[in-house]
């Protein structure tokens, strides 16, 4: 109760409506497994197009010990109808990053991986004299403050920063943080430097080349620039992070060491550059200097313990336990890995323990009926789907046909089904839009056998396409015998869940239970109105119990609000059938 101590009038707001549930999303999907390149630790996030997945973790091109399916996952999730993905890189032992030294620096590749053998190209440019004349003395003209500069003094050209203090007044600062003034100079030119960093790929006819190479600068060559090289190229960058990282080994000042690893004093190149002309003027722009870094490998396979992933160390299947809004989990190429059975377990795994998720799986390419039945068979989950046989798409690179898992495409066609009709309509009898073809045409018989043991089929029918023929989950419990079912419970459970936080350390009576019961009827009542619910009356499609007859005592007392819902979900018509006879016309007709 509010306080009322001094006579007056007191306004209050109040609330005579239920609370409000609002249903939570189910088309996110997330992948795990490894990719050309990217960060194997650390909270993944979300891609809504497959440029956004190229940016983070490269193309489709393959990797040492296979082709990259989880890059042709991501590409088949989006061509079919997904809006938002998740992806966690794994890497298998052996992984490492590609560098090179020159001179007193590193470069070495931000993540590991093959992908990280760039070209990268440094070049020095040198602008005009900014060093003007006013009427009270020497200023800097088109200059910021820490910018790198050339000056020409009496000893002859110096690589130093222009620093300016809160007075505006400049000084110009060395490696070895000794300032001279603007009057002990006769000019100052602007050094910048500029990196075009390539990656490797291969061109249409599967030939080693590089990628157009992406430019980083003009940046200032000081450590004390936020946007200079040694921010950009720090190993700590935050957002849109650079692909490689640069250190100073020689524990020079990073100018310093810039300069002379780039220049050497040996190379008559440092003499052509900082030599002074005749007559005097801004010394010579160097040429570019171009390097490769070597050394990065993809390593081996990725191991069950590496999918698993760490929570600690936010690896793996770990990694997306603290993101909310995933209900789709696929590990595309898993089953062709030495540990594919072992990776499948630790998917299923993860869904039954984040409780609102399910998993996309496959069978190992090339499988007769008789093989997927039986890899189907090793398992049983309320919260997993297999589908069979794999899809078949043009190979990117060489022509051809290019056979791929099922799951990302089946990933897709779960998010288009949602956002276009709704998660309680099974995603089935749907065109796989990117494929042209599959691995192998299943028949009839064929499906008679795979359908009842829960292995769904994508199947070509004349006219209409290749289409996912099959809504149906492992599990060996008929009651979550469809995937439809099952997603949609995942549904209502987590939008109940979220929707009734409110209700926590409430005081636990008559009033709230009430509360809770309006909120939960007026949610589940608009989901009979979607089509989501069997019944011709609210009363016939789902009941909500929460009073004494719900809770004893003993639940009271120790804090705890019983609940009780139940609905009666529409299932898919996996069967229509039509009985039709003869009829013998009356006279009456």
């Amino acid at each position: 109760m509010p306080e009322y101590l001094a006579p007056g009038v007191y306004v209050e707001e109040t609330s005579y409506r239920a609370k409000s549930i609002e249903g939570v999303s189910t088309s996110t999907a997330g992948f795990v497994g490894p990719t050309r390149r990217g960060s194997d630790r650390g909270r993944p996030e979300v891609l809504t197009s497959f440029a956004d997945f190229q940016r983070t973790y490269g193309g489709l091109e393959d990797l040492a010990f296979g082709p990259n399916y989880v890059a042709h996952a991501a590409r088949a999730f989006f061509e079919e109808g997904g809006a938002r993905l998740y992806v966690m890189r794994v890497v298998g032992d052996g992984a490492a990053a590609a560098g090179r030294q020159i001179g007193g620096l590193r470069l070495v590749a931000r993540d590991t991986g093959a992908d990280g053998e760039m070209q990268v190209s440094v070049m020095l440019n040198i602008g005009p004299n900014v060093l003007t004349t006013t009427s009270t003395g020497p200023a800097l003209a088109r200059l910021r403050n820490y910018d790198s500069v050339v000056t020409l003094g009496a000893a002859g050209y110096a690589v130093r920063t222009a620093e300016r203090d809160l007075a505006g007044v400049w000084r110009l600062v060395d490696g070895g943080n000794n300032a001279v003034q603007l009057a002990d100079v006769t000019a100052v030119y602007p050094l910048t430097v500029r990196l075009d960093i390539a990656r490797p790929t291969v061109d249409a006819r599967g030939l080693p080349t590089f990628t157009t190479p992406i430019t980083y600068g003009p940046m200032s060559l000081s450590p004390a620039a936020p946007d200079g090289l040694w921010a950009v190229f720090d190993a700590e960058a935050g957002a849109d992070p650079s692909p490689v990282v640069i250190t100073s080994t020689a524990g020079a000042p990073a100018v310093d060491a810039l300069t002379s690893a780039l220049f050497p004093a040996t190379s008559p190149l440092a003499d052509y550059w900082l030599a002074p002309p005749s007559p005097a003027g801004p010394p010579r722009t160097p040429e570019p200097v171009t390097v490769r870094l070597a050394g990065g490998a993809d390593g081996a396979a990725p191991t069950a313990l590496r999918y698993g992933g760490d929570a600690d160390r936010v690896t793996g299947l770990a990694a997306f336990e603290a993101l909310e809004d995933i209900s789709i989990v696929a590990a595309p190429g898993s089953t062709e890995l030495p540990e594919g059975r072992a990776i499948r377990q630790a998917v299923i795994g993860h869904c039954e323990r984040m409780r609102y998720r399910v998993a996309v799986l496959d069978v190992p390419a090339g499988a007769s009926v008789n093989g997927a039945r039986d890899w189907r068979n090793e398992t049983s989950s309320t919260r997993a789907a297999i589908y069979y046989p794999w899809v078949t798409v043009p190979d990117p690179f060489v022509g051809g046909d290019l056979h791929l898992p099922p799951s990302g495409f089946v990933a897709g066609i779960w998010a288009r089904n949602d956002i276009t009709r709704a998660v309680f309509k099974a995603p089935a009898n749907e065109v796989i839009v990117s494929a042209t073809g599959l691995e192998r045409r299943l028949t009839k018989g064929q499906q008679d056998v795979l359908n009842p043991e829960g292995v769904n089929c994508l199947r070509f029918f004349a006219g209409r396409g290749n289409l996912v023929w099959g809504a149906r989950t492992i599990s060996d419990d008929p009651e979550w015998k469809y995937v439809s079912v099952r997603r949609y419970f995942a549904y209502l459970e987590h939008s109940i869940e979220r929707g009734t936080q409110w209700a926590v350390f409430e005081s636990n009576g008559d009033a709230l239970w009430a509360n809770v019961r309006r909120t939960i009827e007026d949610f589940l009542l608009t989901e009979w109105k979607s089509g989501a619910l069997l019944g011709t009356d609210p009363k016939e499609a789902f009941f909500v119990r929460c009073d004494r007859s719900t809770m004893t005592q003993n639940d009271l007392d120790n804090g705890r609000l019983v609940c009780l819902v139940g609905v009666a979900v529409v299932k898919p018509a996996e069967y229509v059938i039509f009985r039709i006879g003869q009829w013998t016309a009356s006279a009456k007709n």
